[in-house]
């Protein structure tokens, strides 16, 4: 019987008559069974490499096909009709999760979507181990050439621009209000090696005390229409309107860092500015600019900015295309500069770090007194180097030295690294060139106190006895190898040897990150985050139907799917936030949550909306699943906990009762201490370096051996 009659294929438009076998369990169907799980196992395990993507495009193709023939066929009965298109839905919703897992794949799904050489291969190779009768034009398959992808150039300059340029053709570095240049000074710093020495006196948080700059009192509160500052906002602002440039602005998630950058690029004077922001904040930083700045315009870079106005006062664009625009951006002109979530160019070697610095070293160059203002909340994720991308970006150090500035400082103190005091001296100097930490205890006392409470769930389900004997099958593991090494040494131990177990947890680690199936750290966490969902969504309803609106925290797409499932099964109207949407499909639901009674949960992705949005209208959160860093977990918890706040807030994290669930949450504060340290002037003790992932397991093998008997 045809499929589809007489389709148009894609090797060159030619029309072809083709038949199928018969029988339930030959023909396309079964076929396309099998190349939809291989592809679904595949996404799984990361992104889909062009074999794979080749395989999703004929699945789709096939499908398509195949849902044609099934309603148009006038040889089936009603009730096999009914069948295979049931089979057909099957087919389709793993083609759909999986396009949700790797959303570049949604490009393939549509009809005029160019297939390649080999993907019209995969489809006859398919269709002839599907029995398919396939006339000769289908068996022979001519190489084309492969179609040019239709993108721009990298480097992309758009139309707006160019009449910028025209009405704007002399944009010559301007120096009339560039500090008095100082020569490079000889002093006895000059053969030290500074930079580590700069890093390790926050590391141990020599001097004490927050890390705060002397910031002068507020010349005023006043903000436009009914808005108002809160004191240490105008103390910020007020230190550019008196002429300091370079800041560090890291104040606590949720003390307005946004309308602080603003509001000094307006006391400073200094636009046109560029601000650089991750895509999921882009349209809230345009609304932010019309609300505390309603006089300045701003625009938003999308992809190739063919609707940007490159006349407005303020640019506002995401890292993902910020290589597109680079060039452009580089000579606009700028006297000013904010980068949001700074922590994201804390990698030297990625591009989005080396674009930034490489705008911010042109735009000094035109304006050596442009303002430079670095917004995160958690500057330090890892380590103290974290710093190092930051620095360079204020113009602070460069890849060996502290520049001139910062280097007259240091020689101000006159001090040495081998001199006592020195840290404390040098900690200080780094402070004074614009760092600016405030936290919510010391300047918002308006803001109600939070709180996280832990509920343990017990996952006494098949899933929760396999996630738990999985663990028992770990825990092993890690002995039997322990032991191993032990066994092959001439010295035992009295006790248990932390170095080894250390070494152990990390090799274990190690081959986890580089295996793609069986069990390990990631996919137990994974397992349990699932588990987790319909208890953690369960939470959620009777807390909605208590206290009113709620914040959904999960990490996977999966835990997500099965908390919205659970939420429409009970009643509750909800709004998803993922990281798949467009910053204004993102900005619709965030509304639809602030605005709409009717809507009681914000089910968000923990990445993709743990920055840049406020969710204050609700002031209980769910944590479904677990952070690896306290950062993001705290970044999370301040889309609630934020100025404007008039109720304390909870975060309710759940926690899988005697799993290694249990050890993550104990385990998550454990980087906190070191932004702490460093920033804060906190004496708690730094927990040693490595990842939040080894730790768990030192501390699953650590209590193994303790309850074990002695060898």
């Amino acid at each position: 019987m045809a499929i589809g009659q007489r389709q148009r294929q894609h090797n060159g438009g030619r029309a072809t008559t083709r038949r199928r076998a018969h029988g339930d369990e030959g023909g396309v169907i079964p076929v396309l069974a099998k190349v939809a799980r291989e592809v679904e196992a595949a996404a799984q395990r990361g992104p889909l490499k062009s074999a794979g993507r080749a395989k999703f495009q004929v699945a789709a193709l096939l499908l398509r096909e195949e849902r044609a023939r099934v309603k148009h066929s006038t040889e089936l009965t009603d009730a096999a009709r009914l069948n295979e298109q049931k089979r057909l839905d099957g087919l389709a919703g793993i083609l759909a999760k999986t396009a949700a897992r790797d959303t570049s794949l949604i490009a393939l799904l549509g009809e005029d979507a160019p297939v390649t050489t080999a993907a019209r291969e995969l489809k006859r190779d398919l269709l002839m181990a599907a029995g398919v009768e396939l006339s000769p034009d289908d068996l022979i398959i001519v190489t084309e050439p492969e179609p040019v992808e239709e993108r721009p150039a990298r480097d992309v300059v758009p139309e707006s621009v160019r009449q910028y340029e025209r009405y704007n053709p002399f944009l010559a570095p301007d120096f009339s209000i560039a500090p008095t240049s100082k020569p490079q000074l000889s002093g006895r710093l000059n053969n030290w090696e500074l930079i580590d020495p700069l890093f390790r006196a926050f590391e141990y948080g020599a001097g004490g005390g927050s890390a705060v700059m002397d910031l002068p009192e507020p010349g005023s509160l006043d903000a436009p229409g009914d808005l108002h500052l809160m004191p240490h906002q105008g103390r910020f602002i007020e230190a550019a309107r008196q002429g300091h440039r370079t800041f560090l602005l890291a104040d606590e998630p949720g003390l307005g860092k946004t309308a602080q950058a603003l509001l000094a690029a307006e006391a400073s004077g200094s636009y046109p500015l560029l601000v650089v922001v991750p895509n999921v904040v882009k349209m809230n930083w345009a609304r932010e600019v019309q609300r505390w700045t309603p006089h300045r315009t701003s625009t938003v870079v999308h992809g190739d900015g063919h609707d940007l106005d490159a006349f407005a006062d303020v640019v506002i664009v995401n890292y993902e295309v910020l290589d597109r625009h680079v060039n452009w951006l580089s000579k606009r002109g700028f006297k000013g500069m904010v980068v949001d979530e700074a922590h994201f160019i804390k990698n030297r070697e990625s591009q989005r770090s080396k674009n930034v610095l490489s705008l911010s070293k042109s735009i000094r160059q035109r304006h050596p007194n442009a303002l430079f203002i670095a917004l995160t909340g958690t500057p330090l994720i890892n380590q103290v180097d974290d710093f190092r991308m930051i620095w360079q970006f204020l113009g602070w150090i460069d890849e060996k030295k502290p520049l001139p500035e910062l280097m007259k400082r240091l020689e101000d103190t006159e001090l040495t690294p081998a001199d006592f005091g020195f840290f404390a001296a040098a900690r200080q100097a780094v402070i004074d060139m614009g760092i600016v930490r405030r936290k919510k205890i010391d300047v918002a006392a308006d803001i109600p106190a939070r709180r996280i409470a832990d509920i343990p769930v017990e996952l006494d389900d098949d899933l929760g006895r396999s996630i738990r004997d999985a663990e028992r099958a770990l825990v092993a593991r890690l002995v039997e190898r322990y032991r191993r090494v032990l066994a092959n040494r001439d010295e035992q131990p009295i006790g248990i040897d932390h170095a080894l177990v250390r070494l152990v947890a990390n090799a274990e680690l190690e081959e986890s990150k580089s295996q793609s199936s069986g069990e390990n750290v990631f996919t137990m966490v994974r397992r349990i985050g699932q588990a987790k969902a319909v208890p953690a969504a369960d939470y959620t309803v009777n807390l909605a139907r208590n206290v009113g609106k709620v914040v959904f925290f999960a990490k996977h797409i999966d835990v997500m799917d099965a908390a919205e499932q659970h939420f429409a099964n009970s009643g509750l109207r909800t709004v998803s936030i993922r990281g798949d949407q467009t910053a204004v499909q993102r900005q619709k639901y965030v509304d639809a949550f602030t605005e709409d009674p009717e809507v009681a949960v914000a089910v968000c992705s923990l990445t993709a909306a743990g920055v840049g949005l406020n969710l204050q209208v609700a002031s209980n959160v769910v944590l479904a699943e677990l952070s690896w860093t306290d950062a993001e977990q705290t970044q999370a918890i301040d889309r609630v906990h934020r100025i404007g706040q008039e109720l304390p807030v909870t975060a309710w994290r759940i926690i899988a009762a005697q799993t290694l669930d249990t050890k993550i949450a104990e385990l998550i504060g454990s980087k906190a201490g070191l932004a702490a340290r460093a920033l804060d002037g906190s004496d708690a003790e730094v927990l040693a370096e490595g990842s939040l992932q080894l730790e768990a397991l030192v501390s699953l093998l650590e209590e193994a051996l303790a309850e074990a008997p002695a060898l």
